[in-house]
């Protein structure tokens, strides 16, 4: 059986465990605070973790660690995962490494398709680190001699964290950037991902996204449709940016189509979802 440590246990990994709650025999999940801690799902080992040193109980956790899933972000130091236990996951009996990034790396392409293959133009330094720290975890895999899969994932959505949802809250916003197009990816088709990835052992770069980069606006549109509300009136970037983060304005300032032919061929994964339509659909169906 399987020992699975979750560092940085959050949505992607919610659903993988939920969905195949027999895959492991025991589930390690890390939070930077004990109010993050509180609510990880039963059944998971809770332990502290908040990038700056590496517990007693974390320690001996991670010796006995089969897979590793790894989400917690870098900071300017590097991968705090790597710094604070690197020397005990070298010594322990770790078979392979997941890591969650982002589709973010590869920049602005002027709305052009990308694959694994393209150069990653990441255009800040979060995204930097991000790059960083794919390589450092790379590099650990081969000092170890275990796979490595990098997994850099679309705007991902599902359950609770969806179109639908913002529609009935009253959040939603139709933003309009022409030319503008976003990939997506299910939080149902991120699990199975893992799980191939996992089972064939694989070691590299992978993107995880579905079929259709769209404009921003298609999927709170198609929402909308689906729950018989009026779409929300289109409101010009220039002045939604205003209020934005500088993370979402570097998310905003990418445009890119993301080719997941590697997922699909290499991987033989079969999307359940292969654009926002079936999975907004199946969400609406379901009452999520």
């Amino acid at each position: 059986m399987t020992t699975l440590a979750a560092l940085g246990f959050g949505y992607c990994v919610h659903h993988l465990v939920a969905g195949e709650p027999a895959a492991f025999s025991r589930v390690v999940g890390t939070a930077r605070t004990a109010e993050r801690l509180a609510v990880l799902p039963a059944g998971v080992e809770p332990v502290l973790f908040d990038g700056e040193s590496l517990s007693a109980v974390l320690a001996d956790a991670l010796a006995g660690t089969d897979l590793i899933i790894a989400s917690a972000p870098p900071d300017a130091r590097g991968d705090p995962i790597l710094r604070c236990a690197g020397t005990v996951l070298e010594a322990g009996q770790l078979r392979q490494v997941v890591y969650l990034t982002t589709l973010g790396v590869y920049g602005d392409h002027g709305g052009d398709w990308v694959d694994e293959a393209t150069p990653p133009r990441a255009g800040s330094p979060r995204l930097e680190r991000r790059l960083a720290a794919e390589h450092e975890w790379f590099a650990f895999g081969q000092k170890r001699g275990i796979p490595v899969s990098v997994l850099r994932l679309a705007g991902i959505y599902g359950p609770g964290r969806n179109a639908l949802e913002q529609l009935r809250a009253g959040e939603a916003r139709r933003i309009d950037k022409p030319g503008q197009v976003f990939n997506r990816i299910h939080v149902a088709d991120i699990a199975r991902t893992i799980r191939a990835v996992v089972d064939r052992r694989f070691d590299g770069i992978l993107n995880v996204t579905d079929d259709l980069p769209a404009p921003p606006g298609d999927p709170i549109a198609y929402a909308a449709g689906l729950l018989g509300l009026p779409v929300p009136p289109a409101i010009p970037f220039d002045e939604a940016a205003r209020d934005m983060s500088p993370m979402a304005l570097t998310f905003w300032a990418a445009n890119k189509r993301v080719a997941n032919h590697r997922l699909k061929s290499e991987l033989g994964v079969s999307l359940a979802y292969p654009t926002y339509r079936e999975g907004l659909k199946a969400l609406y169906d379901s009452g999520a």
